[in-house]
């Protein structure tokens, strides 16, 4: 295999960091996430929605974390063994912030070709599907890859900004 060819084919994948979210499997770009941690107490913020469950202290920095399972319209996710948190990076509009989204479990890092991924489904006007990066066919499964970027809103982004920057200046 020549370097052209190599080149061709690195381009072709794209790694995708793929999870559990009930009986579902979903993923986002590897290069998003900063790291996994086990569960761990989060401490709730009052009135905020209830998929945000609060904020943790991760080596003295405070990061919001959000239930992905409630924030799709699923119950609140129930915390096992292989309930973790995945810390991300989201760049929005310029704004970037440090999150932790609750997972029921992390499956494995995956090569996933471009060619093995469709655009979201076309669900209607009424059905917004903007944080769908597409649906992946791996290992005989459809795995339905997020758009971290647009999962959360801007208004919701700097809700969570301001919860994360008032926790981290009471933290000093």
């Amino acid at each position: 295999m020549n370097q052209t060819q190599v080149k061709t084919r690195e381009t072709q994948t794209s790694k995708f960091l793929t999870f559990q979210l009930g009986n579902e499997q979903y993923g986002f770009r590897i290069d998003q996430v900063i790291e996994i941690v086990g569960m761990q107490k989060v401490t709730p913020i009052p009135k905020t929605p209830d998929y945000i469950r609060g904020v943790i202290n991760l080596r003295g920095i405070i990061h919001p974390v959000i239930d992905l399972n409630q924030k799709f319209g699923m119950d609140m996710t129930e915390e096992t063994k292989e309930t973790c948190i995945i810390v991300v990076t989201i760049d929005k509009d310029g704004q970037k912030e440090q999150i932790g989204i609750i997972v029921d479990a992390v499956s494995e890092v995956e090569d996933i070709s471009k060619y093995n991924i469709e655009p979201a489904p076309d669900l209607g006007n009424e059905i917004d599907t903007k944080f769908i990066q597409g649906m992946a066919k791996s290992k005989g499964e459809v795995k339905m890859l997020l758009d971290l970027q647009n999962t959360l809103s801007n208004q919701e982004l700097n809700m969570i900004n301001k919860v994360s920057k008032t926790k981290n200046e009471n933290n000093k």
